[in-house]
């Protein structure tokens, strides 16, 4: 199994009945609150089934986007990092997860200028690439930079394309040498080196899956992505996720992971 992939604790949100209002890139319409809890508890259900140990927190009505939590912090063994969300309706979701954060990690650093978002943060076995976004600016990308240093990891700042919302909606990694991507994504060559599983054309929405331990999380509307994660020799679990990506969600957003001692 990848070490890269190797987790036993995840912090989770659960979403209040804002969510139904969070944020989004289209013109869609809402979700169904009902349906973004039960797709919610399912994957809450799938990371424990994997193996993890869960901290799960309470809804935050006040920002709809709450249970996105991998947006506003990071978490390594080494550190926890509360970021600066580039959205102004979720800037104050870091200081609700920090009591939280100094619970469970030796170190809580903080982001302290620019703007970040962890959806655009993608951790690859010899870096951390940080893709510039509406949500993650250059100061911001290099700010994470310096502080990703201090705690023995090297970041690098990858220029995507400007239909991407985050580096993460469009790529997934896979194992130690294998990223799941769009097309357009794979084209900037910010994956030189991988082995790149290119998305087929019209399931770019399923491009975001997480893999987890020994299995791997992924959309269940997707079928040739479902097709092409099991031909690569994948443990695959498909879940419903249509009224999580109705705000523009997928499976790394909604927790943090990482590997305790």
């Amino acid at each position: 199994m990848s070490q890269i992939h190797s987790f036993n604790r995840a912090i989770l949100r659960k979403p209040g009945a804002s969510v139904v209002k969070g944020l989004r890139a289209g013109a869609g319409g809402d979700p169904v609150f009902a349906d973004v809890a039960s797709e919610h508890a399912a994957y809450a259900a799938a990371l424990a089934d994997a193996g993890l140990s869960l901290t799960v927190l309470d809804p935050l009505e006040e920002y709809p986007d709450a249970l996105f939590v991998e947006d506003p912090a990071l978490v390594f063994p080494e550190a926890a990092i509360v970021l600066r969300p580039g959205a102004p309706s979720r800037a104050g979701e870091g200081a609700f997860l920090r009591p939280t954060l100094e619970q469970l990690f030796e170190q809580v650093i903080d982001l302290p200028v620019g703007h970040a978002d962890g959806g655009d943060v993608l951790m690859l076995p010899d870096k951390v690439l940080i893709g510039l976004s509406a949500r993650t600016d250059r100061e911001g990308a290099e700010a994470l930079i310096a502080v990703l240093a201090t705690i023995g990891y090297r970041g690098v700042i990858a220029e995507t394309p400007r239909e991407v919302l985050h580096l993460k909606t469009a790529s997934s990694l896979l194992d130690e040498e294998t990223v799941l991507s769009t097309r357009a994504l794979a084209a900037t060559g910010i994956f030189a080196g991988l082995r790149v599983i290119e998305v087929p054309d019209g399931e770019e929405g399923g491009a975001n899956v997480l893999r987890v331990n020994d299995r791997v999380l992924a959309g269940a509307h997707y079928p040739r992505i479902l097709e092409a994660l099991d031909a690569h020799g994948l443990n695959v679990m498909p879940l419903e996720n249509a009224a999580i990506a109705m705000i523009d969600a997928g499976f790394t957003c909604m927790s943090l992971r990482w590997s305790a001692p």
